[in-house]
């Protein structure tokens, strides 16, 4: 896949903070985009990112969440869940469409708009090195992990 370098975009984060691209210090960044917070697989996937948290941060690697639920949400599921990351609040679906996660799904027989899972790595320069689309839960964070360790 050619790097493609994503526009700079700000949103709020968890722990009353501003989360911007450009402020970036990190080697690299772990974005995954989730459905729901509170929902079975929603809850799967941030507790691997949460249990492996210490390893990515070996590698020189932030991770972060983003859905569209609001940041009362956010704070309740962070706290609930024990994530030693920050989730971001994309209501107005601003970095959801500059990573083109929003797609039409089948929701007890209805077509719903949503966001399909996907995850990216991307450099301090805010490159994508890497992505993940559609993604199934069951293994999925040991990847993107074994991505990271071996950038």
């Amino acid at each position: 896949m050619p790097s493609t370098s994503v526009q700079d975009f700000e949103l709020p984060a968890t722990g009353s903070q501003t989360f911007r691209l450009s402020a970036m210090a990190e080697r690299h960044l772990v974005l995954y985009f989730y459905p729901k917070d509170n929902t079975p697989g929603c809850t799967t996937e941030g507790e691997q990112f949460r249990d492996a948290h210490e390893s990515f941060k070996a590698a020189g690697c932030k991770v972060l969440g983003i859905s569209r639920d609001s940041m009362k949400s956010h704070e309740n599921f962070k706290a609930k869940m024990q994530f030693p990351f920050d989730l971001l609040c994309d209501e107005a679906e601003l970095a959801c469409n500059l990573f083109g996660v929003i797609k039409m799904k089948n929701m007890y027989g209805k077509q719903v708009r949503g966001i399909e899972r996907s995850t990216f790595v991307l450099d301090r320069h805010g490159v994508i090195l890497r992505e993940w689309r559609g993604v199934k839960v069951p293994g999925h964070v040991a990847e993107v992990l074994a991505c990271v360790q071996a950038l």
